[in-house]
């Protein structure tokens, strides 16, 4: 019988000399609980504490019932398992950083200064009559063209901050190739459904792209904590938010361009979960970097050359 504790807490009904240990446990909270189990079921008990451990006694005589009742209760309550961190790989982002601020800038500078004496901006723009009649190159080469400096600046920003995240959970290379298709797709699909004659340019469709690729991929592959519903869906609501707070600016603004650039990221970053442990390889990052910079000089080419 334990002997010299402190008692915290006893049943209404006296409880004899005679006891027994029903219950013991290091967390005074799992010991309340149980004592709680034993005062519903109207058993007298005691709680005492001694050299940092809690323990439940019980009049010999209840001591059988005692234990059945604790029995239902941890069978009915496991106790919860937390799952240990996914670890997250993250690779190397400024590559990809370095040449999107390369391409922005010199298409920047070479549009300008009207460059092999072409008209950029014509040539390069989204135009829904041209898009719709198989010109699909502007989807991509739009992405680059801007119309002034406080146009490339923020795109320059936002675009190597989203980049950045991107870069560092899937790799430079198949995050900028994944960037440019879903805001191209993002393109195609705001001209598709827009009047005619809409016309735009600009790399905001590619950013928010981005932003909806690192959503999609942290979601679906559940790299956050799944215990709460605010940790699951965290990725959504987080992407949904900044897409709500930089994405719906004045009245210039082509939210269209920006929710469609989003929501084709954000299925993209979903698929490439399909292969998150291949993506990663060196070989796959070489080749979506070959590919990524093989689109737009393609695009660019047809466009200028057509």
């Amino acid at each position: 019988m334990p002997t010299a504790r402190t008692c915290s807490r006893a049943s209404a009904t006296p409880v004899s000399d005679d006891l027994r240990v029903v219950y013991e446990s290091r967390n005074r909270a799992a010991c309340a609980d149980r004592a709680l189990v034993l005062a519903v079921a109207e058993i007298p008990h005691q709680v005492l504490h001694e050299s940092g451990s809690s323990v439940i006694v019980v009049p010999a005589e209840y001591s059988a019932r005692a234990v059945e009742e604790i029995a239902y209760y941890d069978e009915a309550n496991p106790p919860v398992i937390r799952k240990p961190p996914k670890i997250i790989r993250y690779q190397n982002a400024v590559p990809g950083i370095v040449a999107y601020i390369l391409v922005v800038c010199v298409v920047a500078w070479l549009a300008g200064e009207s460059a092999f004496g072409e008209n950029w901006f014509r040539a390069g723009r989204i135009d829904g009559v041209l898009v719709r009649s198989g010109e699909w190159w502007r989807t991509v080469t739009a992405l680059t063209l801007h119309s002034g400096l406080r146009h490339i600046a923020g795109n320059l920003v936002f675009g190597v901050l989203f980049g950045l995240f991107a870069g560092r959970i899937l790799g430079s290379g198949v995050a900028w190739f994944a960037i440019i298709v879903t805001g191209a797709l993002g393109n195609l699909l705001n001209t598709l459904l827009l009047e005619t004659a809409h016309r735009s340019i600009g790399a905001s469709t590619a950013v928010f792209a981005a932003l909806g690729i690192v959503a999609g991929y942290v979601w679906r592959a559940k790299l956050m904590s799944q215990e709460r519903w605010v940790y699951r869906n965290g990725p959504i609501v987080g992407g949904l938010a900044l897409l709500m707070y930089t994405g719906t600016g004045d009245e210039n603004t082509d939210i269209g361009a920006h929710l469609f650039g989003f929501v084709c990221g954000f299925g993209g970053g979903m698929l490439l979960t399909l292969a998150k442990q291949q993506i990663l390889e060196t070989r796959w990052q070489l080749l979506g970097g070959v590919a990524a910079a093989l689109l737009v000089f393609v695009a660019w080419s047809v466009a200028l050359l057509g």
